[in-house]
């Protein structure tokens, strides 16, 4: 009987059953979105073949929301949807009431600019998420929908918490299940995706690469994934000042952006479970 198989090929079967499950429960088409860290980014993803972007900047401290001019071009001149991230700093996403003011400024700024939909992600101090304040942006940003980002992952019980982000009517909610990376959280999020039932599409998110992709894919059943796909650039600088920085990145004489190529191989893989 399979249930009492020691040889590894009931753990196949059960892992099978589980993306079957998964797979019916998932919404939205297999694809993938890109966090870009600018326009040249969104444009690089757009040309890998990337469904969407989630624009942002500072992607050394997760994201942080991009300036009105990013916004503006990426929306003028991409076919693909556009989602900027709406985080007024990096750190916890516990935010005074300056801050909520900040946040509220910028949706109104993206919803001038007829983005796709905006990215957010509060949380109240014991760590739930922050329903009240959530609600109020999900108002003010209509007719653009809204999803939550990996302050998910950062509250204090995810079960919980996927359930609030339903209630507020939230489409999509990025996650790495509460590890460092997607892939060590594969079995949450497969866990998650379950619970969700279709209601909220989670979208795993953190470390996703050509080497993992697969992998992922067949352990979670998701339909969507998040990776910012980026490689760095040397820059094209011929005197290069060794005896001061300009801030506390170790080479200052390079930077990242989004390689097509590493888009293109990810949809590619995507694009083969189809």
């Amino acid at each position: 009987m399979i249930g009492k198989r020691s040889d590894g090929r009931n753990k196949c079967f059960m892992n099978l059953e589980m993306t079957d499950r998964n797979s019916k429960y998932s919404l939205g088409s297999l694809g993938l979105e890109v966090c870009a860290n600018g326009y040249e980014s969104a444009l690089a993803a757009q040309e890998g073949g990337a469904k969407r972007v989630e624009l942002c900047d500072n992607l050394a401290e997760g994201g942080t929301t991009p300036s009105h001019a990013q916004i503006a071009l990426a929306k003028r001149n991409l076919s693909i949807q556009v989602w900027p991230i709406i985080r007024p700093r990096g750190g916890d996403f516990l935010y005074s009431e300056l801050e909520f003011d900040l946040i509220k400024e910028d949706i109104k700024i993206c919803k001038s600019l007829n983005c796709d939909g905006i990215v957010i992600g509060l949380l109240k101090a014991d760590g739930s998420i922050d329903k009240e304040r959530c609600a109020e942006l999900i108002e003010l940003a209509k007719p653009m929908p809204v999803s939550f980002h990996r302050a998910f992952d950062m509250s204090n019980n995810l079960e919980k918490s996927l359930e609030d982000l339903i209630e507020l009517g939230i489409a999509r909610v990025l996650s790495s299940g509460g590890s460092s990376s997607a892939i060590q959280g594969a079995d949450t999020l497969a866990k998650l995706i379950l619970q969700a039932k279709g209601r909220i599409t989670v979208m795993p998110g953190s470390g996703i690469n050509e080497n993992n992709l697969q992998d992922l894919i067949d352990k979670t059943g998701a339909t969507e994934f998040h990776a910012s796909a980026k490689e760095f650039v040397t820059s094209r600088m011929e005197f290069r000042n060794i005896h001061t920085k300009m801030g506390n990145i170790e080479d200052e004489y390079q930077y990242e952006l989004t390689s097509t190529e590493k888009v293109n191989s990810l949809v590619k893989i995507i694009n083969h479970n189809r």
